[in-house]
């Protein structure tokens, strides 16, 4: 399954605080079936995998969970408030 760090459950909690329509973040495959996105969400659709963490939510489509199951999901917010993530194998 998908690990959080620190950094971003506490993204995700800060979001769902100023911004009460956002309850969590949804990880999706993208049309072309090679690439992920990252977006707000308020709710998991029918095939989504839920991880909870600290506090912070994040829902993952069927297909990305699978790739994402070995994998650890990191943030930060840059100097402009832009939030950017990465991903890195889990030790």
């Amino acid at each position: 399954m998908l690990a959080l760090t620190e950094n971003v459950t506490d993204i995700v909690k800060k979001l769902a605080e100023e911004v009460p329509e956002i309850s969590a973040l949804r990880i999706a495959t993208e049309a072309d079936g090679q690439s992920l996105s990252v977006s707000p969400a308020d709710h998991a659709e029918t095939d989504d995998q839920v991880i909870e963490q600290d506090g912070a939510t994040v829902y993952v489509d069927g297909p990305a969970s699978e790739f994402l199951a070995d994998k650890v999901l990191d943030g930060g917010v840059d100097d402009d408030g832009n939030i950017q993530f990465a991903l890195g194998q889990q030790a």
